[in-house]
């Protein structure tokens, strides 16, 4: 009985160790070649291409013909398989090494929102299981964005926007370029730096699009809003766009006549009339007046300060003018200048000085008292 029992444990054990083996070999067969990516499942919008890079690692000791495919990938999607710039459909690996090739997936535009699975596989011998989700739901449209739609700056500026024009169709699409700009304003679009007033865009394909907005040059300081559109006969997108006009300083020194020049006796005071215009598409604040003369010439002016003008408008200031006593007759010259913290206008006024009629007068008195003199000198010697 011992015996018997002995010689069947010695069997079993036999039988153990022959059938062990066996099972170890199928388990590395089954393992002897592995397809890895890092990234199984990636999340994007309709319209997007999807790169994988896949090794194929061989770790049997034998050489590996790998025929590579995809399974269960919906109908409308597409992929490309490639190698070394090549495209492929089965790799060779050689004993404990490893290959790479690349997977290229391309949503469609028109896609339901949701998870997607497929698998890649090399043939009979491994298989990889990936999944997309679909982040929103796909549609055939146009999308027509920039990253800067608000700009600033005064009436002499000219604003250019940056913005991207995408075709999410699966058409080729012309599409016409148009604004609606306020009266006076001038809108340029430029395609491929080239003034254009279309431009083609390929499928699911973008086009960068200038934007040159110019604004009149007396506009008045505020907020303008421009919309733009790019249009097909099946599908369009708009983008509006905001220009802050911070207005521009400009002022004008001048005189009811545009006349710069006047006449003044020697130590005498004359008033001149001025006008300061604010030329400019911002409010004017604190306006000062003030004058380069002449030595010992005085110069006030009425009143001495402005405290705003708004744009457009114009006001009237009297410089009240003193020549020396001492001043020779002549022409000179008087730098009269309205000026605030932004801008300044000057104007040079030519002031011819003339001879005072007291001194003219004087000047006869003695004429006549030597002739006078002479007279009687004359009458007096003249018989002798």
């Amino acid at each position: 009985m011992t015996m018997h029992t002995n010689y069947l444990n010695l069997f079993i054990a036999i039988l153990f160790l022959g059938v062990c083996p066996m099972n170890t070999h199928a388990i590395e067969g089954n393992n002897s070649v592995i397809l890895y990516t890092p990234y199984t499942k990636i999340s994007v919008p309709p319209g997007e291409s999807i790169t994988y890079s896949v090794d194929v690692i061989n770790n049997s000791d034998e050489v590996k013909n790998a025929i590579i495919s995809l399974s269960g990938l919906p109908r409308a999607w597409d992929y490309e398989l490639t190698a070394g710039g090549f495209t492929i459909n089965e790799l060779s690996v050689l004993p404990k090494e490893k290959k790479n090739f690349t997977l290229k997936v391309t949503v469609p535009l028109k896609v339901n929102k949701g998870t997607y699975r497929f698998s890649v596989s090399a043939d009979g011998l491994a298989e990889l299981p990936l999944a997309v989700t679909i982040s929103k739901q796909g549609t055939y449209q146009t999308d027509f964005t920039t990253t800067q739609p608000n700009m600033q700056g005064n009436s002499k500026s000219t604003f250019t926007f940056n913005a991207t024009l995408k075709n999410q169709t699966a058409d080729q699409q012309l599409y016409a370029l148009m604004a609606e700009a306020p009266r006076g304003w001038n809108v340029i679009f430029k395609a491929n730096y080239k003034q254009a007033t279309s431009a083609q865009v390929e499928p699911n394909a973008s086009q960068s699009i200038s934007i040159d907005v110019t604004p009149p040059a007396t506009i008045a300081a505020g907020t303008y809003k421009i919309p733009v559109h790019a249009t097909t006969s099946t599908t369009s997108a708009d983008l509006e766009l905001e220009v802050v006009i911070t207005g521009s300083y400009e002022i004008e020194l001048t005189t009811p006549k545009g006349l710069l020049s006047t006449d003044i006796t020697a130590g005498e005071s004359k008033r001149i009339d001025l006008v300061v215009k604010n030329t400019g598409s911002a409010e004017l604040k604190d306006i000062e007046l003030s004058a380069n003369k002449p030595v010992e010439w005085e110069v006030t002016f009425e009143p001495t300060k402005i405290e705003r003008l708004n744009a457009g408008e114009a006001t009237q200031v009297t410089a009240i003018l003193k020549a020396s006593k001492k001043a020779l007759p002549g022409d000179y010259v008087t730098k009269m200048t309205a000026k605030t913290p932004e801008v300044n206008s000057t104007a040079d006024f030519r002031i011819e000085v003339r001879t005072s009629m007291l001194w003219g007068w004087l000047g006869v008195l003695i004429i006549i008292i030597a002739l006078g003199g002479v007279f009687y000198l004359f009458r007096k010697y003249g018989r002798r």
